[in-house]
């Protein structure tokens, strides 16, 4: 079996043998400018361990595993146009780059090559399909509700969670499910396969807006606080006004609805309300709650506990991140 530094190797040497520009490459150039700019292939990666958790091969899930990855950074590339966010990964995004029109175009062929890609398997193909399709179809649902939610004065803690699990938790959910279904591996591991995912992709969105407050600076490599000068619905946003007395809630008003107030002193004011409250502590254990329930459904997949032991690595690596 490969452990996850291996598997990532691996698909970057599928990936970079691909031919992905051809006429017109002004189409293409910015689909391998994006890919070529990605992260640490966490979705690409989980879909070869969740095949290898049948199959010593690998072969036959590289397909699909570029299938996924190039649908989320083509969602990753749309993002970028609706935020109007100039860098991704300390490089220009692609409409920085080059320009809106051309970044639109780039992101739907993208889309289209990543159904292309997953379809290029043995076997199962509808089924993989289908499970692609209601993914991508959920992600776009949770970006919906995000921008839905800057127009809202207040959401519940349940609504938050629903979203996060459509935006974030859907797509490491469906790698695993789909590196099951590639596998041609019982229902009920598949199943498992896909609550293993979700319930970490919730954990990991917590930690991430845990990490916005509470993180290393210099671990994180950027300045704490940005979801807050953004004025961000998050678990933490979300409970502090829902856990605050009157003059909690104040202070919170205070920070968020005086424009003027410098960034430095807006961060402060909230961050002293949100320790106040303990959310530091409170989302910490939520987040944890969630790795906790992922590690459960892990367990409960039915092979060997040898082969699960990538799996269970990677889970302890993103439940111990500082970054």
């Amino acid at each position: 079996m490969y452990n996850r530094t291996e598997l990532q190797e691996a698909f970057n040497h599928f990936l970079e043998a691909q031919q992905l520009v051809k006429p017109p490459t002004q189409l293409y150039e910015p689909v391998k400018y994006t890919l070529d700019s990605a992260g640490k292939r966490i979705r690409p990666v989980l879909l070869l361990m969740a095949y290898q958790l049948y199959h010593e091969n690998i072969d036959d899930a590289m397909n699909p595993a570029l299938g996924l990855e190039m649908f989320h950074n083509y969602t990753l590339l749309h993002d970028d146009i609706m935020d109007k966010s100039a860098m991704r990964r300390g490089q220009p995004t692609v409409h920085s780059k080059w320009n809106d029109n051309v970044a639109i175009l780039s992101g739907d062929v993208m889309s289209i090559m990543a159904s292309q890609y997953v379809l290029k398997t043995e076997k199962n193909h509808r089924r993989l399909l289908e499970r692609f399709n209601q993914a991508a179809i959920d992600v776009c649902e949770g970006q919906q509700y995000d921008m839905d939610f800057e127009q809202l004065q207040t959401i519940s803690e349940d609504e938050y969670l629903k979203m996060i699990s459509l935006k974030t938790g859907v797509l490491l959910a469906a790698a695993l499910e789909m590196g099951g279904i590639v596998a041609d591996a019982p229902n009920e591991d598949i199943k498992r396969l896909y609550d293993f995912g979700m319930k970490m992709g919730i954990g990991f969105q917590l930690q991430d807006d845990w990490l916005d407050c509470f993180g290393d600076e210099s671990k994180l490599g950027k300045v704490i606080g940005q979801d807050i000068l953004s004025e961000k619905k998050t678990f933490l946003f979300i409970k502090a006004y829902e856990l605050a007395d009157k003059v909690q809630q104040n202070a919170l008003d205070h920070a968020f609805k005086t424009h003027h107030l410098p960034a430095d002193d807006k961060i402060q004011f909230v961050l002293d309300v949100y320790r106040q409250l303990e959310l530091d502590e409170l989302t910490k254990q939520k987040s944890n709650a969630y790795f906790d329930q992922a590690h459960a459904a892990l367990q409960s997949i039915q092979v060997e506990e040898s082969r699960k032991e990538e799996l269970c690595l990677f889970l302890d690596y993103l439940k111990g991140r500082s970054f």
